[in-house]
């Protein structure tokens, strides 16, 4: 008879093995040079915020360039798979943003940019979603996803805009 403890020590051993496969399922999204410059504008908000808005233009355009490429046989996999990218980059980007509000710096500048970039890739997500609408059985593989991914931009468009908005006014009464 295995005891308590010798459970509780298998079944953390099963969760680790599959955390660990799962982690090895997923790439990174970044490359080693994107990670590089990611590094290398550690300390930067504008900096740091323009490369991630840089990055996830990046991930639109190849989802771009597979859907209008003609001898993409797996058409619906790699929607799926460019949209994930996109989404881990843009997560990524709003963690940032998180972790430079917690450290109280300066984020009016960089936030104009974001909110820019919000609005082009709402645009970009909402013509993807209507395109897709067209072709139910391909839609099928990634609709969750894309539905997903447009939530998460809309309402991080409506996070941002507040998150400006608060901080100009902060630093309005830091003048006075």
């Amino acid at each position: 008879m295995i005891s308590t403890s010798g459970k509780f020590a298998a079944l953390a051993l099963a969760m680790l093995l599959l955390s660990t496969l799962w982690a090895q399922r997923r790439p990174d999204p970044l490359n080693p040079l994107e990670q590089d410059q990611l590094r290398d504008a550690a300390q930067e908000p504008s900096e740091r915020l323009k490369l991630y808005i840089q990055f996830s233009r990046t991930r639109l355009t190849s989802l771009e360039q597979v859907r209008s490429d003609p001898k993409v046989t797996d058409r619906a996999e790699q929607t799926r798979d460019r949209l994930q990218d996109f989404l881990d980059v843009y997560d990524e980007m709003n963690d940032n943003i998180d972790t430079f509000v917690e450290r109280k710096a300066d984020l009016r500048k960089p936030l104009k940019a974001v909110i820019e970039a919000d609005t082009e890739f709402q645009a970009k997500l909402r013509a993807l979603k209507s395109s897709a609408d067209a072709n139910k059985n391909e839609v099928q593989k990634y609709d969750f996803l894309l539905t997903s991914v447009l939530d998460t931009v809309d309402s991080s468009v409506k996070d941002h805009r507040q998150l400006l908005s608060e901080q100009e006014e902060a630093f309005r009464h830091k003048k006075k």
